[in-house]
């Protein structure tokens, strides 16, 4: 795994993820926008997406609990031997957990908000999160975040889509 290969470079790339994660993730997008707009407006429009919110909102703190951990972890500019196996299964869980989290807010939550609002109130959000975004990032903070995500699989080593096509099966 590449966050637990001894290089220092290895380490800070795997820093600049987590604090992508956090700058972009936690406090933009799960706050800002989720938290502050997305999750009250579900609620109080009822029905089977409400019930998820709890369970997501347990889920960004359990992130930002993980994200903590690397945070602290990554200090030093390399992780410790002893650390690493904690380092991978921190990782895993994490990917494990927003790959639902996140399949769940496309296909259930997000339809729903969306469904909540008439067309006029859904073109407001959508400037009002905008502004947030621009504010937040000062310019366009989804492409700051894509471009800092391929520098960060650059140094990794994984921006080739190739190294991810299955193999064969027999």
């Amino acid at each position: 795994m590449a966050c637990c290969a001894a290089s220092s470079s290895d380490v800070g790339a795997l820093a600049d993820a987590v604090d992508l994660f956090r700058t972009f993730g936690e406090d933009y997008h799960e706050h800002k926008l989720e938290e502050e707009h997305v999750f009250p407006a579900v609620r109080k429009a009822g029905g089977p997406a409400a019930g998820l919110i709890d369970t997501l909102l347990q889920q960004h703190q359990r992130g930002r609990e993980i994200n903590r951990f690397l945070i602290a972890t990554c200090k030093a500019g390399t992780i410790p031997n002893a650390r690493r196996p904690d380092v991978a299964a921190a990782l895993e869980s994490f990917a494990r957990m927003y790959e639902a989290h996140t399949a769940r807010e496309d296909t259930i939550l997000f339809q729903a908000w969306r469904k909540s609002l008439s067309e006029h109130q859904l073109k407001e959000a959508s400037e009002q999160f905008e502004d947030i975004e621009k504010a937040q990032f000062k310019g366009d903070g989804f492409d700051l975040a894509v471009d800092r995500i391929a520098r960060i699989e650059q140094r990794l080593g994984i921006a080739d889509l190739g190294r991810f096509t299955a193999p064969a099966v027999a």
